[in-house]
C-alpha cells in the first residue's frame, strides 16, 4: 500500500492507492494509515488466551468440494481483491502445479458457529480449483487448461473430464494446508490475526475482513448498492471497488440509519460496523426496500446540491480541483439528506450556492476538520459531525 499526499491550501488529503498504484478515489482516514493497516484491528478488551484455538488441517481437494457441496464452505465468489490477476493462464498454471505435485501456499479460514469454514486467504486459488474440477458448484462454465508451461503438449485445451483417470484422482486426493481459527476464539483476536495476513504483500482492509467473516445477505446488499447508478453517479464514478471502500461507505450509511448517530456511544467503531453488518442479515425485505429508498433519495439530493463535489472536502476555491471522497463526510451528509423532507431538499437544491458557501465555512472549523479526518469513530466526533452537517443544512434551508 502506498499513500499519496495532496495539498490544497487549508486542506491536506491523503488518498489511498490500490495494489496496482491506482487512485482509489477515497481519502484515507487519519487513524487508518500504513501502521494501522499492518496491525489491523486493535485488541481493546482483555481476553482469555486459552480461548484462542487455531489448528492446522490437511483436507483433500475432494473433502473441500464435499464441504462446498454441503454448504459448509464459504468461498464468497465476489470477493476479488485485485482485479485482473486470475486470468485463464494463471488458473491453468495453478492446476498444472497440482498435477506436478507442487505444493500450494497455505490457506486461511475461520470457523463459524454453524461449523461453516469461511475462506479468507486462498479464495481465488480454491475457486480456480473448483472451476476446473466441479464448476457447477459455483455456477461456472467448465474451465479448460491453456498456456501451460510443462504439460502443454499433452493437456493444452483439456478439461477435467479429458484428463486420464489417474490424474483426476491425483487432483481430488491432493492435500491442502488450511490454518483454521476455530469458533470460540474472541472476535477481536480473530480479526486481528487475519488483518496481519499479507496476501501478495497487501494486508486485507477492514471491510474485506468483514465481508470474508460475516456471511449473509448483508454482502449482497452492500454489493448491489455499491453498483447502483445512484451511488456511482453521486460519487462521480470515482470510487474504485477493489478494496471494498465503496461497500464500507454504504455500510456506514446503513449503520447510522439503524443507530441514531446523535446517541452513538460505542468505544470501538470497527466492532460497531461489524455488528451493523450482522444486523443487515436480519432485516426484512420491506426494511431493506425502505432503507434503499432513503439511500437513493440521499444520493440524488447530494448530486443535485453539490454536483461533482458531493462528499468531498472543499477549500477556499470551492469547486476547484476535486479532492477524493471522504468517508466520514459521506455518512454525515448522506444520512442527513436521507431523513430530510422532499420540500427541504428542493430548497437546498435551489440554494445550492449558499450550501456550498456554508460548507466551505464549516470546513474551516478546526473541530469539524478533525471530526472528518482523524479518529472518526470517536463517539464525540461522530456526534459532532452529524450535528454540524444537520445544523448547516438547516441554517441554509430556513434562512
Amino acid at each position: 500500500m502506498r499513500w499519496k499526499i495532496s495539498e490544497f491550501e487549508e486542506v491536506d488529503v491523503v488518498e489511498e492507492l490500490d495494489s496496482l498504484g491506482h487512485r482509489t478515489g477515497v481519502e484515507i482516514e487519519g487513524d487508518s494509515g500504513p501502521a494501522a493497516e499492518q496491525l489491523g484491528d486493535a485488541i481493546r478488551k482483555p481476553f482469555n488466551p486459552e480461548l484462542i484455538d487455531v489448528i492446522t488441517r490437511n483436507p483433500t481437494v475432494d473433502l473441500l468440494l464435499s464441504r462446498l457441496r454441503g454448504e459448509q464452505l464459504d468461498l464468497q465468489p465476489d470477493f476479488q481483491r485485485r482485479a485482473g490477476i486470475w486470468k485463464p493462464r494463471a488458473k491453468s498454471r495453478l492446476i498444472e502445479s497440482l498435477l506436478l505435485r507442487i505444493p500450494l501456499p497455505t490457506f486461511y479460514a475461520a470457523e463459524g458457529d454453524d461449523e461453516v469454514w469461511s475462506i479468507v486467504d486462498g479464495i481465488q486459488r480454491l475457486t480456480s480449483i473448483v472451476e476446473f474440477i466441479e464448476p457447477a458448484l459455483i455456477d461456472s462454465e467448465p474451465m479448460r487448461l491453456t498456456d501451460l508451461e510443462y504439460l502443454d503438449g499433452d493437456f493444452d485445451g483439456a478439461s477435467f473430464e479429458d484428463l486420464p483417470g489417474r490424474l483426476q484422482t491425483r487432483l481430488r486426493e491432493t492435500e491442502l494446508v488450511v490454518h483454521l481459527i476455530r469458533r470460540g476464539t474472541p472476535e477481536e483476536v480473530k480479526f486481528n490475526i487475519f488483518a496481519r495476513i499479507n496476501i501478495g504483500g497487501l494486508p486485507l482492509s477492514q471491510q474485506e475482513l468483514r465481508h470474508a467473516l460475516i456471511p449473509g445477505k448483508g454482502r449482497s446488499i452492500l454489493r448491489d448498492w455499491a453498483e447502483s447508478d445512484a451511488f456511482r453517479s453521486a460519487t462521480g464514478h470515482s470510487v474504485r471497488s477493489e478494496r471494498m471502500a465503496d461497500r464500507e461507505m454504504i455500510l456506514r450509511f446503513l449503520a447510522f440509519r439503524l443507530t441514531d448517530p446523535h446517541t452513538y456511544a460505542e468505544d470501538d467503531f470497527d466492532r460497531f460496523l461489524r455488528e451493523s453488518m450482522r444486523r443487515l442479515n436480519t432485516l426484512s425485505s420491506g426494511e431493506v426496500d425502505r432503507l434503499w429508498l432513503q439511500f437513493e433519495k440521499a444520493m440524488h439530493a447530494a448530486e443535485d446540491i453539490f454536483g461533482g463535489y458531493a462528499f468531498r472536502k472543499l477549500d477556499r476555491r470551492g469547486r476547484g480541483r476535486r479532492l477524493p471522497i471522504n468517508k466520514a463526510l459521506f455518512e454525515a451528509v448522506a444520512v442527513n439528506l436521507a431523513i430530510s423532507s422532499n420540500g427541504r431538499i428542493d430548497i437546498l437544491v435551489h440554494r445550492q450556492h449558499k450550501v456550498e458557501k456554508a460548507f466551505q465555512s464549516l470546513m474551516r472549523e478546526v473541530d469539524f476538520q478533525a471530526a472528518i479526518s482523524q479518529g472518526t469513530g470517536d463517539r464525540t466526533k461522530v456526534r459532532y459531525r452529524f450535528a454540524a452537517v444537520r445544523d448547516t443544512l438547516a441554517e441554509v434551508a430556513e434562512a
